[in-house]
């Protein structure tokens, strides 16, 4: 299909602007409510095979009712000129792979963001009861102030209705990032996505990925048996929670990882979030510091707002004076207690006079 083909009679393809295994996307024209839209038009072999025209549909339902900041948005869904297609919102940005191709990697202060939002969208489909089933930083589209969306919701599980035979290089799309359930042709459950989220996290780290063979069935193996090259003989500066954090998702047994993706995104917060507390510099009570707080001078960070420094404290010099005695008054205070003292004796007189023993 071409630019200038005008679909449903309400969609006017502009120019395309990506191409894959399975289909291509073009930046179009929605003519009924004047906005310009992405359109994902599968190839002609799936858009024949009347099962997964089924599936396809259903799988679009579900996904046009996913509303989330971090997930793309699907309009609609059709069928014409021989070819299924799906109506999304169009995200000015670029995909995370084109992305990391250019750049290499991430750092962990720039990663972290970055799958959070990961996190956050694919989580909501998880309780939505959505399990994506071809997470890959090709789904992801990053804008130009950092906001991420994941796509493609639904589409590989709509593939799973193809022969089998043929999962290996369709179903699961990319051999690199599915998880090892997935290698041996189980269903995937929101573990499996977590796994795969794991691998991107790698690779948006190290700028390499965990596992790379000729073919998907090597791939497939290394999945199930080998472990991952651990990210520091990468970065060997990586944080150790980090690198733990990374390890721990690609565990090969579903229940050694984070349960889901919501999990996983909390995890990622708690250790951003730690990262950014500068800690409170300890005092320096030293004999030199007469008139102010002495500590330590904070480590470099050119990203990061600098350390606080305590105000200096200065005590004023105060001048004490007693008051003066009033000599006459204590005089006076002393005769009358005298005088009162006096007079003991005498009451006691009168007492045994009215009171004889």
């Amino acid at each position: 299909m071409n630019e200038g083909t005008l679909l449903n009679n309400r969609y006017q393809l502009l120019e395309r602007i990506g191409t894959g295994g399975m289909a291509d996307v073009f930046r179009a024209r929605d003519l009924m409510l004047e906005r310009t839209v992405a359109i994902k038009i599968l190839h002609e072999t799936y858009s024949n095979d009347n099962a997964f025209q089924d599936r396809f549909k259903q799988e679009a339902r579900a996904a046009a009712n996913l509303s989330h900041p971090n997930i793309v948005t699907v309009h609609d869904f059709g069928f014409d000129h021989g070819q299924l297609f799906i109506v999304m919102e169009h995200i000015p940005g670029r995909d995370l792979k084109t992305i990391l191709r250019q750049r290499g990697r991430y750092s962990v202060e720039e990663a972290i963001p970055l799958i959070v939002q990961a996190c956050a969208g694919i989580g909501y489909a998880h309780r939505a009861g959505l399990v994506h089933c071809d997470i890959k930083p090709h789904n992801m589209i990053v804008t130009p102030d950092g906001r991420l969306k994941v796509t493609d919701f639904g589409i590989a599980r709509a593939l799973s209705t193809i022969m089998p035979d043929e999962r290996a290089d369709v179903v699961w799309g990319s051999p690199q990032y599915f998880s090892p359930e997935q290698a041996v042709g189980e269903g995937p459950s929101p573990s499996s996505d977590v796994y795969s989220l794991g691998i991107v996290l790698y690779e948006v780290l190290t700028g390499a990925l965990p596992f790379t063979a000729p073919s998907s069935e090597e791939l497939a193996r290394m999945h199930l048996e080998e472990p991952p090259i651990p990210p520091s003989e990468y970065i060997p500066d990586i944080p150790p929670a980090l690198e733990e954090i990374v390890l721990k998702v690609l565990s090969k047994e579903p229940a050694a990882r984070y349960r889901t993706a919501d999990q996983l995104g909390r995890v990622l917060l708690r250790f951003g979030t730690q990262r950014d507390v500068t800690p409170v510099p300890a005092l320096n009570l030293t004999p030199e510091a007469t008139n102010a707080y002495q500590q330590p001078e904070p480590p470099p960070h050119t990203d990061r707002q600098p350390a606080f420094t305590l105000p200096e404290i200065t005590i004023p010099d105060v001048e004490v004076s007693l008051p003066d005695i009033d000599w006459i008054s204590v005089g006076l205070g002393l005769l009358a207690l005298i005088a009162v003292g006096g007079l003991i004796p005498f009451w006691i007189i009168i007492i045994n006079l009215y009171n004889p023993r």
